[in-house]
Formats: structure tokens, C-alpha cells, sequence
């Protein structure tokens, strides 16, 4: 008979009456199961620390957003940001949905051909594109987004050489009220060099300008600046039809449209402060259909929406190592992974919760990866019951950005599952070992010998 564990005394508050706005405690409620699949039986079969991605949320999560947006604006389009997660069965999960693929850099691009994305379903945006690479984006004629003005005059260099005619936008970064202002990228709307990048591209005559892109922000939490970006989008776009006559095809309004984590410094949680899909629509497209378009000259509506679509759909199991006391006597639980495969965890509080039964007595802690590091702390303040080592855990909201940002440092990245629409687990990435990382390495021959 295994021996029960320890619980100290406590002494714990009853409420009556009525519930507060926060609801019931469901915080500590175990998730014994993903999409029907055991959590301990994932890991007894690819090992701990494991992610989880649940295909039937990612399509969910995907109909939601596309919903949301089709019910207020008659054209829209989904493209996949491919930096967010571009694991090749998430990608195309998506793009069996119908969206196309937005890459950042000549390795995304390539990686969405390969995934069967036609060419001229792919947008090519980033600051950092070859010369190879603006060669394949007009070979197969994708659709360019100009991020400065180098890039421009190469660009009409190259079209000359390869007597190619590339259809391209510029990007546009401008206020929306929301600070610091993001202006790294592309060109100012408010200083006019916008306007000027787009009169260079039209009076050239080397390419065909046929959108106008912004990505304002990460994580935005306000709605409106979606509306101020559309507006002013919109504004010169109706500018560039009077004075050239030509019309704009499509709006691009980029990502960064926020997930329901938990944002550190947050007051609310993510799933009730975060704007909704339905607040981003209702923002975006009042604005655009409140513009000078008319009904026949409507652009489309394109968006780039990684975070939002997929980080619901992510999951990440590992296993507690040990428990200690520091010396402020908080609990402190030390787990097998770390930031090192968790980055988002600078950004957000995430939520941790418990793969198997426990009782109703809980201590405030912080929570530790297994690094050798001391800024290796997954939760720095968080209230669970006590876990004994070899117990296991599953962390919420981790489907964006951490297995694309994910480090091999001091220990190797895990095994990726796919948990179909069936329940059953299917291994879309197969965790690294000790010869993938050598097979990369070169070992001088004045090395290779050592006596110790």
C-alpha cells in the first residue's frame, strides 16, 4: 500500500452568499486528458517533456475568427503566419481551412512551397529577403510586401534583369495611439514616406502595386487601433486611385491580434480582459467599410492572425523533478522543462495545471525549469497544491512562438503530437538526441586526440 503524503493542518476560510465576478475555483480542477488522449499515457509513449497540439481546437479556434470577420465584411482572407508555428502538420491544418501562407524569410518561404502552397497564395513579408529570394517570389509570382526603400530600388534592379513584373505592396507602420509606436518596419504614413514609396513604385512602371500592409503591434489589446490602421490604410488607398487612377486589391492588416493567455501585469485573465475575435471584426471592418470604397471597389481583407489562432491549440506536459524550501519558505517546484523550450513564459503568467488527483489543500510557490540558470522560472508566483516528484503537469496556452523560438540549450527539444479529431496522437516532430546535434558539428584533425 503506497504511503499517503503528508499534508500539514490549515485552517481555510469558508464563503457563503453568492459567487464573486471571477466564478467558482475551477483553477485547480486536474486535465487527466487532451482531446480524449491520457495525458499519462502521451508521455509514457513520447516522454516528458512533450507538447501536445489539439487539431480540433486549431480548426475551431480558425472557424471562429473566420466567422467573425465573413458575418461583418463581404471578402476575407486568412493567411497562416508561418513564424508563429511552421511545424509542417500545423501549417497545414490550415491551410486545408483554406488560408494561405505569410512567411518572414527565404526559409519560411521555401517551407511553405514545399508544404504544396502555390506561389501566388503566398505573402512574402520581412525586412531581409535576397536577392534568391525576391527571384523565387516573382518566379512564382507571390505577392512581395516592400519593407524599405533598398529593397525597393533592388527590386526594380532585379525586375530589369529577369524581366519579371512582380505584383507587390509596401508596408505601412503610423500611429494607432498605442505606444511605443511600431516603426521598424516599413514605411511612415504620417511623415509621408508611405506616399512617397508608393509614387517611386507607380512611376517606375517595373511592378504592379497592388496592396497596402500594416502589422501594428503584438499582443494588441486594443481594438480600435485596428480601426485607426484600417482608416488610414484606406485613406491611401482612395488617394491612390485619384491621383493614378489605379485601384488597390487587397488590405492587409497583419497580425498580433491577441490569444486568451495571461499577460504578466494583467489584471483579468486572458479569457475575459482580451479582446475577442468579434471585437477585432467589429473595429476592422466598420472602418474599412465606413472608407471611401464603394460597394464594387471593396479590397479584399487579408489577415495574418498566428498567436490567436493557435495558442489555445498548444499544450505542454512535463513532470515534476523534485520540491524545495527557498529561504523566504515559499515552496518551490522544479520541473523538467524550462524556458529554453518555454519561452513565452517571460511574457505570460501561464496556466499549470495539475494530470492527476489531489486534494483541496493548495500553497503559493514558484515553479522552475531544470536549467542552470537562474532566470529559469516558469511561474514566479503561483498557487497549487503540493506536487511530489514523478508527478505530472500540463501547461496551458503554448501552442504560438515556442516551438518555433525554442533553444537546444543544456537540454534537448522534445517530442511534438498532433492529437487528432478522433483523440489518437500522432508524432509530428521527433525529438532531437545526441547524434542530430553532432551530425552538425566538425572536428578539426588537430583535435581529434586528447590525453588526460
Amino acid at each position: 500500500m503506497e504511503k499517503l503524503r503528508y499534508e500539514r493542518p490549515v485552517i481555510k476560510k469558508l464563503n457563503s452568499g453568492s459567487m464573486n465576478k471571477f466564478g467558482t475555483r475551477t483553477e485547480y480542477t486536474p486535465v487527466t486528458h487532451i482531446d480524449g488522449a491520457s495525458v499519462k499515457s502521451l508521455i509514457e509513449e513520447f516522454g516528458s517533456p512533450l507538447f501536445a497540439i489539439s487539431e480540433r481546437t486549431i480548426r475551431q479556434t480558425y472557424k471562429d475568427c473566420l466567422r467573425a470577420f465573413n458575418n461583418r465584411y463581404p471578402r476575407v482572407q486568412m493567411a497562416w503566419s508561418y513564424k508563429t508555428n511552421y511545424i509542417n502538420a500545423v501549417c497545414n491544418v490550415f491551410h486545408q481551412e483554406g488560408s494561405w501562407a505569410e512567411v518572414v524569410s527565404g526559409f519560411e518561404y521555401h517551407k511553405a512551397l514545399k508544404n504544396g502552397v502555390p506561389g501566388n497564395k503566398i505573402i512574402f513579408n520581412g525586412p531581409d529577403k535576397t536577392d534568391e529570394d525576391l527571384i523565387a517570389a516573382m518566379t512564382n509570382n507571390s505577392l512581395i510586401h516592400i519593407d524599405h526603400l533598398d529593397e525597393l530600388y533592388r527590386l526594380i534592379e532585379l525586375t530589369r534583369e529577369h524581366n519579371k513584373r512582380p505584383r507587390v505592396a509596401i508596408r505601412v507602420n503610423m500611429d494607432t495611439g498605442v505606444y511605443p509606436m511600431w516603426d521598424r518596419f516599413g514605411f511612415n504614413y504620417e511623415n509621408g514616406q508611405a506616399w512617397d514609396a508608393i509614387n517611386k513604385i507607380i512611376l517606375n512602371d517595373q511592378m504592379d502595386l497592388v496592396g497596402l500592409h500594416c502589422h501594428i503591434g503584438t499582443f494588441m489589446l486594443s481594438a480600435n487601433a485596428y480601426a485607426i490602421a484600417a482608416t488610414k490604410l484606406a485613406d491611401l488607398a482612395h488617394h491612390i486611385n485619384l491621383k493614378f487612377n489605379k485601384k488597390i486589391t487587397y488590405i492587409d492588416l497583419g497580425g498580433g491580434f491577441a490569444s486568451k493567455n495571461n499577460l504578466k501585469g494583467s489584471y483579468l485573465p486572458g479569457n475575459i480582459g482580451n479582446p475577442s475575435f468579434d471585437d477585432y471584426a467589429e473595429a476592422i471592418c466598420s472602418a474599412l467599410l465606413n472608407s471611401e470604397f464603394s460597394k464594387q471597389e471593396l479590397p479584399l481583407l487579408i489577415l495574418e492572425t498566428g498567436r490567436a489562432l493557435i495558442d489555445e491549440a498548444g499544450y505542454l506536459c512535463g513532470t515534476v523533478l523534485a520540491n524545495k524550501r527557498l529561504s523566504d519558505g515559499r515552496r518551490a517546484t522544479i520541473m523538467d522543462f524550462g524556458v529554453n523550450i518555454l519561452f513565452t513564459s517571460f511574457w505570460y503568467d501561464h496556466k499549470i495545471s495539475p494530470a492527476q488527483d489531489f486534494s483541496h489543500y493548495t500553497e503559493d510557490g514558484v515553479i522552475y525549469g531544470p536549467l542552470c540558470m537562474n532566470i529559469d522560472v516558469v511561474r514566479e508566483s503561483v498557487t497549487l497544491p503540493p506536487m511530489k516528484k514523478g508527478d505530472n503537469v500540463v501547461v496551458h496556452t503554448v501552442g504560438a512562438y515556442n516551438m518555433t523560438q525554442w533553444m537546444q540549450f543544456i537540454a534537448m527539444r522534445p517530442n511534438v503530437v498532433m492529437i487528432d479529431l478522433q483523440g489518437k496522437p500522432h508524432l509530428i516532430r521527433n525529438k532531437e538526441n545526441l547524434e542530430y546535434i553532432l551530425e552538425r558539428e566538425e572536428m578539426p584533425g588537430y583535435l581529434a586526440d586528447f590525453n588526460l
